[in-house]
């Protein structure tokens, strides 16, 4: 365990129970995200790849734009 994780769980032991609950709840439904995502990328690297040649296709056909933040 990392020393910045090790500090958070000490922190987090000084909370009440039902914030601790509720941050532990947070924390596990990240890590299940992440497992779906990986999933998702594992079963699928073909997809990806191809999605990226497309992107990349169009970027040099001119079919893209920068990004404006300011018009986000």
């Amino acid at each position: 365990m990392t020393e910045l994780l090790e500090a958070a769980i000490a922190r987090l032991k000084t909370l009440p129970t039902d914030k601790q609950d509720a941050i532990a709840t947070l924390i596990l439904e990240e890590l299940e995200e992440e497992q779906r995502w990986d999933d998702s990328f594992a079963r699928s690297p073909d997809l990806l790849a191809k999605l990226a040649a497309e992107a990349m296709a169009e970027h040099q056909a001119g079919k893209t734009q920068e990004l404006d933040p300011e018009m986000l």
